[in-house]
C-alpha cells in the first residue's frame, strides 16, 4: 500500500462537543502543523441535513480531517466526494465509538466485527477521492478483544489502499461502560499498537490513547509513525506550543518561542478573541462554546482557578465573548 500523502507525526483527535470549529481555530494560535479532526459528522447529517454548518471550517485550520461515521460504502463515498470538494485534507472513518446512538447504527466500534463492510467503505471512499482515507479504531469491542482479532481486522482492511489506521489502545465494552468510561476504565494496551506496527511495518500506524505530552509523544515516534492526542489537548492546549518545531522541523513555534508563559497565552487569547468577535460581527449569536474552549490555557500556572472562573461567570452571564476573553486577562496583571 502506498500512502496518499505522507503521515503526520502528531493530530487532535476526533472530540464530540470539543473539537469544533472554534477550538481548531483556537488550536492553530499554538500550532500550523498539528492535523485536526472535526467531531464526528453522520453520513445522513451530511446528505440529509444542514451540511453547510456540518462542514463549515475556517482556511486557518489546514490541514485539517472529516471524521465520517456511518456504514454504507455509497453514502460514505459520496460523503468523501463532498469533503474534497471542500477541501477537506483527509477523510477519517470512525470505527472506534462506543455510543449507543452509534451502535443503533450499526457503525462506529461495532464495525470491528465486520471488518469486510469497513474495507468496502475505503475502496468505495477510495475511489470517489484522491485525498487520503484513514480509519480510526480500537484494540477490540467485547469478547472480540484479543491481538490477532484486531490483526485480522487490519489486514482485511489493509486491501483496500486505507491510507492509515489509528487505532485507540483500548478495547470497547457495548454493554455495561458509558462513552466516558469507555475512554479510561479498559486498560491500555500500547504494546498491542506496537506490536501492530513491528508486524506490518509497511503500514503506516497511529496510536491514540491517554497520552497527554510531547515527551511522551516523543517516546512513542520510536514503535510507531503518528502519535494522536484527544483529551489532553484539551485539558491543556498550550501543551503543544512546541509542537510545530519537534515533530514537523518548522523553524518556528507560533508561540514557543517566548521564555514567559504568561506573554504566550495572552498573545493566544488575543488572536482568539479578534476570531470570536469576526464570528460575532458576520453571524450573530452568542458563542459560548468558543469561551468555553479557552478555560484550560493556563492549566497548571497560578491564576488558572481564576482565570476559570472569571470566563465561567461570563459566560453565564452572557458577557460578549470577546470582550470577557479580553478582560479576563486583568486576572494575571501584575
Amino acid at each position: 500500500m502506498t500512502p496518499r500523502a505522507p503521515t503526520p507525526p502528531l493530530s487532535v483527535a476526533p472530540m464530540m462537543e470539543r473539537t469544533d470549529r472554534h477550538f481548531r481555530r483556537l488550536m492553530r494560535s499554538i500550532t500550523r502543523h498539528t492535523l485536526l479532526y472535526t467531531e464526528m459528522v453522520t453520513t445522513g447529517a451530511i446528505l440529509q441535513g444542514p451540511r453547510a454548518r456540518e462542514l463549515a471550517y475556517s482556511t486557518a485550520e489546514h490541514p485539517i480531517a472529516l471524521q465520517l461515521g456511518g456504514d454504507d460504502p455509497t453514502a460514505l463515498a459520496e460523503c468523501a466526494r463532498i469533503a474534497e470538494d471542500r477541501g477537506y485534507d483527509e477523510v477519517n472513518l470512525n470505527v472506534g465509538c462506543p455510543s449507543s446512538r452509534v451502535q443503533a447504527g450499526s457503525f462506529g466500534v461495532s464495525l470491528m466485527g465486520r471488518p469486510e463492510r469497513v474495507s468496502a467503505a475505503v475502496v468505495a471512499m477510495r475511489k470517489a477521492v484522491s485525498i487520503p482515507v484513514t480509519v480510526k479504531h480500537r484494540i477490540g469491542f467485547d469478547d472480540l478483544d484479543r491481538y490477532e482479532d484486531m490483526l485480522r481486522f487490519v489486514d482485511i482492511v489493509t486491501e483496500s489502499g486505507c491510507d492509515r489506521f489509528t487505532v485507540h489502545a483500548r478495547k470497547a465494552w457495548l454493554k455495561g461502560l458509558s462513552p466516558k468510561e469507555n475512554r479510561n476504565v479498559p486498560p491500555l494496551r500500547y504494546a498491542d499498537v506496537w506490536r501492530l506496527k513491528a508486524e506490518r511495518p509497511h503500514l503506516p500506524i497511529e496510536i491514540n490513547g491517554g497520552i497527554v505530552d510531547m515527551d511522551t509523544v516523543a517516546q512513542h515516534l520510536s514503535h510507531v509513525d503518528a502519535v494522536m492526542i484527544g483529551r489532553g489537548a484539551y485539558d491543556n492546549p498550550m501543551s503543544f506550543a512546541t509542537a510545530d518545531t519537534r515533530f514537523f522541523g518548522a523553524d518556528a513555534d507560533p508561540r514557543g518561542t517566548d521564555p514567559d508563559p504568561f506573554t504566550a497565552r495572552a498573545e493566544v487569547v488575543g488572536e482568539f478573541a479578534d476570531y470570536v468577535e469576526q464570528v460575532m460581527r458576520d453571524e450573530g449569536g452568542y458563542p459560548s462554546a468558543a469561551g468555553r474552549h479557552a478555560l484550560n490555557l493556563y492549566k497548571g500556572l497560578p491564576g488558572a482557578r481564576r482565570w476559570r472562573r472569571v470566563l465561567t461567570e461570563g459566560l453565564a452571564k452572557k458577557v460578549p465573548v470577546d470582550v470577557l476573553l479580553r478582560e479576563s486577562l486583568g486576572v494575571f496583571r501584575r
